[in-house]
């Protein structure tokens, strides 16, 4: 499998463990601000802790990020991951760790909304991704992609390079490595000197490494990005906008790959209607309850 770490950056032109190679220094300013996260309200919805942000709240904490050098990690859950993370507690210890959570599904928002929690808006994992993009390219940052097929990669890594001159390839290679792969992975995005890691692989494997190997990679921002390459290199197509804010993008992605995604997306998108139905009248009895206990302490005060 090939390890296509590119070395653009004139401190990350060794590889760890070569004769040339130097340790990245960074120099790091201290600071008494919280994490991005704790600066916005959250919810928990189906178990799962999401923060009230918008997009410009997200960008605005991955510049914060990057020009402290103090790492974050950007959580996004749609409906499957809610699903998911019910069941599977590595996933949900790796989404309760993330900096900060937000909602990328519009029955997500939808059902914030129902329950009297509303969240925002819907924040989807690409268009933060897009967005990261356009700033590297503005600011010169530099960006690592770790994730997919290597002929998608290098298609994703080569769009970039086209719409993107800015950017500065820190760094490139494939989904496809072994759990005792994953330290050399690490080390190798670590001596990257990227300002922005984006990992496009599927859930809860992407979690899984973000969690356990943050620290290693030295990234500012880490950001898991699922089938965005696909998208970026053009395997898959995005819904239509319609679509996406009728919350029916599930539905387009059945059309584009009927056999391999009917059946997820027919149990996934039937638990959550049940998981759904379950809060929503959790909320409600819990609103219910809140006002007789205020109608009953103004009964009790009145004349």
């Amino acid at each position: 499998m090939a390890r296509q770490w590119t070395a653009n950056h004139p401190r990350a032109r060794a590889e760890p463990g070569s004769a040339s190679y130097v340790p990245l220094h960074v120099e790091q300013k201290r600071t008494s601000c919280r994490s991005p996260g704790a600066r916005y309200e959250s919810i928990t919805l189906l178990g799962t802790t999401l923060h009230r942000m918008r997009m410009a709240d997200v960008l605005a904490a991955c510049s914060e990020s990057i020009r402290l050098r103090r790492p974050i990690l950007i959580g996004v859950a749609n409906v499957a991951k809610l699903v998911k993370a019910r069941r599977d507690p590595h996933l949900r210890q790796s989404l309760a760790e993330a900096t900060f959570t937000v909602a990328d599904g519009v029955p997500v928002v939808w059902l914030s909304r129902l329950c009297g929690c509303p969240l925002p808006a819907r924040v989807a994992g690409i268009d933060i991704m897009n967005e990261l993009l356009a700033a590297a390219d503005r600011e010169k940052y530099g960006v690592s992609f770790l994730g997919a097929r290597q002929e998608i990669v290098e298609r994703v890594v080569a769009h970039v390079r086209r719409a993107y001159p800015g950017v500065r390839i820190a760094g490139y290679r494939n989904g496809y490595f072994s759990h005792a792969q994953e330290a050399d992975v690490a080390a190798a995005i670590g001596a990257s000197a990227a300002d922005i890691l984006l990992v496009a692989v599927p859930t809860p494997q992407k979690e899984d490494f973000l969690r356990r190997w943050r620290e290693d990679v030295r990234v500012p921002v880490c950001h898991g990005v699922g089938g965005s390459f696909d998208v970026v290199a053009g395997i898959t197509r995005r819904a239509p906008r319609w679509m996406q804010r009728a919350g029916l993008e599930w539905l387009y992605r059945v059309r584009q790959e009927p056999r391999r995604m009917w059946k997820r997306y027919l149990i996934t998108n039937t638990t959550f209607i049940g998981l759904a139905v379950k809060e929503l009248v959790r909320a409600r009895f819990r609103l219910l309850r809140g006002y007789l206990r205020h109608v009953g302490g103004n009964v009790v005060k009145g004349p």
